[in-house]
């Protein structure tokens, strides 16, 4: 049966956003500067499939993509997973999901980490796949007080307001269920704040000072009032904030019941970095740890 799977050609023509090429990181695309330039490319298919796994247990396939774009052809894409292709992420999303749901007893799920660690958007796609509701603390916050943002209300009110303001909105948490929250990235400094945060399950999203401060770099500081008042190379300015903050900090993570390691994560996968992990990985592998303290 694999020798006829192996034979089977499949062979289709859709729309590829051509900016996601770049972000694959085990294919590889060559095509001009002209096409570059074009948003959207239509992309000619023919895909042999090898039902095969690696040492990771990822399905492969083999297969070459043409592009082309007023009949003139452009180039090729090689041993792509199907993992983007079939959505195997959110399969493996729902089964892990349904295995540690039932031992959650409705228990909330706290992300801890430093800032641009992903915990808005890693919460999101957890809450959704186990049911819950997704809260992000700091929008309790400006909401009680009525500031649009964190930044304003450090500006207007200081720091301690704005830490005082956060551990009422996490006693307020403390007693309800089935909510994913994610925490801001000084939460976990007051011991009072982990009383709250252990009635439910505190996870923390590990990710390298370098990945942090590229990240934050990328889209600016206005929004870290930590960081905003910064001056110099964006990169430099944020790696050497985010290091003296995580010096202060990491004792207090290593609080966390579960840690979602993504140099960890790289590791399994064969990545060389951990920029290409997606928040869906993450995700899964936070599952993954949560159920081993379940």
């Amino acid at each position: 049966m694999e020798a006829n799977l192996a034979q089977r050609m499949q062979i289709s023509t859709t729309w590829i956003d051509s900016y996601k090429f770049p972000r694959k990181p085990t294919s590889s695309l060559r095509f001009s500067g002209r096409f570059k330039e074009q948003k959207r490319l239509q992309v000619f298919v023919s895909a042999q499939f090898r039902p095969v796994r690696d040492e990771n247990r990822h399905r492969q396939a083999s297969f070459e993509v043409s592009c082309s774009c007023n009949n003139s052809q452009v180039s090729t894409l090689e041993s792509e997973s199907l993992q983007d292709l079939f959505g195997e992420e959110a399969l493996i999303l729902k089964n892990k999901s349904q295995e540690i749901e039932p031992y959650l007893n409705g228990r909330c799920i706290y992300l801890v980490g430093m800032m641009g660690s992903g915990k808005t958007t890693v919460g999101k796609i957890l809450s959704r796949s186990i049911r819950y509701s997704f809260c992000d603390c700091d929008k309790l916050v400006e909401q009680d007080v009525g500031v649009p943002s964190v930044a304003e209300i450090f500006e207007i009110y200081g720091e301690d307001f704005f830490r005082d303001k956060e551990t009422e909105a996490l006693e307020k948490l403390s007693i309800e269920h089935r909510f994913v929250v994610s925490t801001g990235g000084g939460a976990v400094i007051r011991d009072e704040n982990w009383i709250y945060m252990r009635k439910g399950i505190s996870v923390w999203l590990d990710v390298p000072l370098e990945e942090l401060a590229q990240r934050i770099a990328a889209v600016g500081t206005k929004s870290r009032p930590l960081l905003d008042n910064e001056s110099g190379d964006a990169y430099n300015t944020a790696f050497r904030r985010l290091s003296t903050l995580f010096e202060k900090r990491h004792k207090a993570y290593e609080n966390a019941k579960a840690r979602v390691s993504l140099e960890n994560i790289a590791a399994k996968l064969g990545y060389k970095d951990v920029s290409s992990i997606t928040p869906a990985m993450i995700a899964i592998e936070a599952l993954e740890q949560i159920g081993n303290v379940l």
